[in-house]
């Protein structure tokens, strides 16, 4: 039996089948094509559990589909059970998506301190400690987010959200070099500079690093990290695991 996880945004959805602790396959689709997607995944797999994070509204039809499947699920909300001590301040505006990779923390690196950075839209540092306890993070502009506001904040300088580059010198002598230097050199130095940080404060530091651009930047930092793609899936499926299985 398999659990199906679900992590649906404004435009994109993400579906994962999971076994135990081992994604299976997953797929991104359009979240138009989602419950046409949804009919594929539960004729061709034995789901009984599903979780559903999402961005925005409810969508009823597919409680409707898992009851009529006889599936449990849950919404992950403010309210959710978690399997970590929520020390943030405000957790009824902490987004689901740091809920999960805190989650994932927990269950992939129990007792330990560990950061976990997403470099996803925005790039987010979640916080927890040995005690399993989540103190928060930070919240900083993503890769593309930073090409963005280049763009629109100034009257000349191009758009290179989805311009390719690879290695890049220190020095640029064009505007389209100085703006890649710019954006994701010294976003690399930010991230480096935050795990030096935590590495003053908390001993013994695992840190995690995920979402879309993270091979982009990875390889520029001078710090040592483990990569771990689908992070935010395991932290997930580590949810519905916590919750259904009391």
């Amino acid at each position: 039996m398999s659990n199906l996880i679900l992590d649906i945004g404004n435009t994109f959805a993400k579906v994962a089948v999971f076994q135990q602790d081992n994604i299976v396959t997953w797929w991104r689709v359009e979240r138009d094509d989602l419950l046409e997607k949804i009919s594929s995944v539960l004729f061709e797999n034995l789901i009984r559990k599903a979780i559903i994070c999402n961005v925005s509204v409810v969508i009823p039809e597919l409680e409707s589909v898992f009851k009529a499947q006889q599936i449990d699920f849950i919404h992950l909300s403010a309210t959710t059970p978690l399997p970590f001590r929520n020390l943030y301040a405000t957790p009824r505006t902490l987004g689901k998506d740091r809920i999960a990779l805190a989650a994932a923390a927990v269950g992939y690196y129990p007792a330990r301190n560990v950061l976990v950075i997403d470099a996803g839209s925005c790039v987010t540092y979640e916080f927890i400690n040995d005690q399993n306890e989540y103190l928060g993070g930070v919240i900083s502009p993503g890769l593309k987010m930073r090409f963005a506001a280049m763009h629109s904040f100034t009257a000349g300088l191009p758009d290179l959200r989805d311009q390719p580059f690879d290695d890049l010198p220190l020095i640029g002598d064009d505007t389209k070099t100085g703006m890649q230097i710019g954006a994701a050199e010294g976003l690399a130095r930010e991230i480096d500079g935050f795990i030096d940080d935590y590495k003053k404060k908390y001993s013994d530091l695992t840190v995690i690093f995920t979402g879309g651009d993270h091979e982009i930047l990875s390889k520029r930092l001078k710090n040592s990290i483990f990569a771990a793609p689908n992070f935010l899936a395991k932290g997930l499926n580590y949810i519905l695991e916590f919750n259904l299985n009391k």
